[in-house]
């Protein structure tokens, strides 16, 4: 598949050579004369002008949010890890949102085969339905992550802009191909209870802003387990990151983002990342620009200390089996529960769940210390029964 056809190659003040020699901009190998060989790179930036789901429409001329970003992430230092990192420039928009979105899909695609992890950068929210239905291509129920200040789950009604209702058309997409979604940093007074009711009713985990700022190592195990994450920078607060409309002095801080961006980073299975939403005429003095190369940074950071978590039950794992006292009909009479020996910021918890009418449906799900010390009392952490219905 030749993609260099979909792309715009970046602009000569993007390409000039950098006066720092450990910047990224000195590592990664951006579209200028040549595109870049995408098939033997580990992560590759994409940059994305698609406004036409958004309400407040594109931004002036001139604004282009990624390349905005790209000024201050290319002028960071690289890590002491390897690094193959490709930056393909900007996709071209196709004739039609719905073109946009087939050809992100497309492009989105060819990445995951090659094993190489998309970077999706600017536009409006409603483009993770490309990001999201590449994931068609592989062929088994996947997980997600969305961050953002509500969920997006308006009726698709023709007066209703794109980005209000993607993640309803993600959820409802033909062929299903969702196992789980998690949905973090929502405000309360900006989200309708009857959503979140439906997420419950789903058994999809939902962590406000409120509970993700009080401690946000706990959503740790909500973005280990997912295979993409989608992140709208509407979710952080506006004296973080003024870049969108309208205005918000609440939500995450960019200490909470760029933390989100290290789980995310750090997950061997997760293997694509849109940060979407940021709109350049909106910051002025480019702080949230700032912010959304500094979360970009902690992604890759993150990616370079991947590890597999393989090998439940060996020598690199903890078990713990907890007998439950007088369990009923529905309930097992036993939790197996696995922690990693290797020292992490935060010590990596695993669950095992046996489907109760099928036991040969197993899944082996990150959790919480706090899911292991509830097991320990004899109650059934709503992490296990939420699985345990999704696996039928």
């Amino acid at each position: 598949m030749n993609l260099a056809l979909f792309f715009d190659s970046l602009p000569d003040e993007l390409l000039a050579p950098t006066a720092v020699p450990t910047a990224l901009a000195a590592y990664l190998t951006p579209f200028g004369e040549a595109f870049p060989d995408w098939r033997a790179a580990d992560l590759a930036l994409i940059g994305l002008d698609e406004w036409r789901g958004s309400a407040a429409g594109p931004p002036p001329p001139g604004h282009h949010g990624a390349n905005r970003v790209r000024e201050r992430f290319y002028q960071l230092q690289k890590s002491t890890g390897p690094l193959r990192l490709v930056d393909l420039g900007n996709l071209r928009p196709g004739p039609t949102l719905e073109d946009t979105y087939q050809r992100l899909r497309e492009i989105v695609a060819a990445l995951l085969e090659a094993g190489t992890v998309p970077l999706l950068l600017g536009g409006g929210h409603d483009l993770d339905i490309g990001q999201f239905t590449a994931y068609e291509a592989l062929n088994q129920s996947i997980t997600f992550a969305v961050v953002d200040a509500k969920p997006d789950m308006g009726l698709p009604l023709p007066s209703a802009p794109a980005e209000a209702t993607h993640l309803r058309r993600l959820l409802t997409h033909e062929p299903n191909i969702i196992f789980s979604c998690a949905h973090l940093g929502h405000q309360q007074y900006l989200t309708p209870p009857d959503v979140l009711a439906a997420f419950e009713k789903l058994h999809f985990e939902t962590m406000s802003v409120g509970e993700l700022r009080t401690d946000r190592r706990l959503a740790e195990p909500l973005l280990r387990q997912a295979d993409f994450l989608s992140f709208d920078v509407a979710a952080i607060r506006w004296q973080d990151a003024p870049g969108y409309h309208p205005a918000s002095p609440f939500g995450l801080s960019n200490e909470d983002a760029a933390q989100l961006c290290w789980y995310a980073g750090h997950n061997p299975q997760l293997s694509s990342l849109g940060l979407y939403g940021y709109r350049p005429e909106h910051d002025p003095h480019g702080l949230a620009a700032a912010t959304l190369a500094t979360m970009l940074w902690y992604f890759v950071e993150g990616y370079n200390h991947r590890k597999p978590e393989t090998g439940f039950g060996t020598y690199r794992f903890l078990t713990y089996t907890l007998v439950l006292p007088n369990p009923q009909p529905n309930e097992p009479t036993e939790l197996v529960f696995y922690k990693s020996r290797r020292q992490d910021d935060v010590p990596k918890w695993w669950m095992e769940v046996e489907g109760l009418a099928d036991q040969s449906l197993k899944r082996i799900v990150p959790c919480t210390h706090q899911d292991y010390l509830q097991a320990a009392q004899g109650i059934l952490p709503k992490r296990w029964i939420w699985t345990q219905a999704l696996l039928g």
